[in-house]
């Protein structure tokens, strides 16, 4: 659904984000979704959900690719495709396989916390408007004098928490498998406009290298007691799409849409879905996906890019830089070096190191 986000508050001390700048209004275009499901499967399955915000700001596309839960299964990236097999179809029967699902997950002991999510109340949200979202990883802020701060976004629902009992889903599952796409299309169709209200929790860029278990782990959760919520704004849905293929199916959401006073942070499940968002969408909508109007921007776009399957804008010479003909230079202002961090080590795959309070069950 389409909709808009209005900052409420001022966090001008946080981020130069202008997307996050006090008064700021800016259309979005959010997407729900579900982890292990597919295309058809039914709605009130258990299930994390998929939270996917993309923000058309005066600077660029940002993605917020998130979920219903505040952490997830695995902080390794390397393991994503062998959980996302996990939780499908067996190979031989194509059947779901519950014991394929525990298989996996008892033999990953970081994804106790998520599961204990899944298992509780809010695995089965009464509605998508019923349901909070969190950005889950750490992201970087940098306001404009370049301060640095880590943060996390919460999505608080303004409809409150409501969720389905395990009976509940399961007679819905049979009698009306769309049952959560068909209730926010109707609340919106019928002028009941769902929102939820942005708050953040932001830590002190100096702090995360001292923090008693490492920050950056998307196995865990910020103690509010030590970064509370801070309020930002509010996030509206008031437009139906016309066109679900055209303007949903066809969305791309990715972590690496970013604008300037937003950073990414040393999450490896991040930058690993930096990564492998891209290189999906590539291989899902074409080379030129960014081209389809629902994943285009509002703010002009300067590139060298041409050709491609399913092409739409048209480019003119030069199309190569530099050169001396006049064409577009790089942005020195919108891709500063300020959201970056420092690291130190061997460029291996290995796991983080452990902190004093580092534990997956404890």
């Amino acid at each position: 659904a389409f909709g808009f986000f209005e900052v409420t508050e001022d966090v001008s001390r946080y981020t130069k984000a202008n997307v996050f700048q006090p008064g700021t209004k800016t259309d979005v275009l959010m997407r729900f979704s579900t982890v292990a499901g597919e295309r058809g499967s039914p709605d009130t399955w258990r299930d994390p959900r998929g939270f996917s915000i993309k923000f058309y700001t005066r600077e660029g596309n940002y993605d917020l690719v998130g979920n219903n839960t505040p952490v997830f299964f695995i902080r390794d990236p390397m393991k994503f495709q062998h959980f996302i097999r996990s939780q499908k179809r067996r190979a031989d029967n194509n059947l779901r396989d519950n014991d394929m699902q525990w298989d996996f997950w008892t033999l990953s002991p970081e994804s106790s916390h998520q599961v204990t999510w899944l298992m509780g109340d809010r695995g089965i949200p009464k509605s998508w408007r019923h349901m909070n979202g969190y950005s889950s990883h750490t992201y970087m802020w940098v306001n404009a004098q370049g301060e640095k701060f880590w943060v996390k976004y919460h999505f608080h629902t303004d409809q409150g928490i409501e969720n389905l009992t395990q009976q509940e889903a399961d007679k819905l599952a049979g009698e009306d498998g769309d049952y959560h796409t068909r209730d926010l299309f109707m609340s919106i169709k019928n002028g009941h406009f769902p929102s939820w209200t942005l708050y953040m929790q932001i830590m002190p860029f100096a702090e995360a290298d001292e923090y008693r278990y490492n920050p950056f782990d998307l196995t865990k959760v910020w103690p509010h007691s030590d970064y509370p919520l801070i309020k930002v704004g509010k996030l509206t849905l008031n437009r139906n799409p016309s066109d679900n293929h055209a303007q949903i199916e066809q969305a791309a959401f990715e972590p690496n849409n970013l604008v300037p006073g937003i950073g990414l942070s040393p999450d490896k499940m991040l930058l690993g879905r930096v990564f492998a968002y891209a290189d999906a969408h590539r291989a899902r909508l074409g080379v030129n996906y960014k081209q389809i109007p629902v994943n285009a921007p509002q703010s002009p776009v300067n590139s060298y890019s041409k050709d491609g399957a399913m092409r739409i804008n048209p480019v003119s010479d030069p199309v190569y830089a530099p050169n001396s003909k006049g064409g577009p230079v790089a942005d020195g202002e919108r891709y500063p070096t300020d959201s970056v961090w420092s690291a130190s080590g061997d460029m291996v795959r290995a796991p983080y190191s452990l902190r004093r309070d580092d534990d997956d069950v404890g």
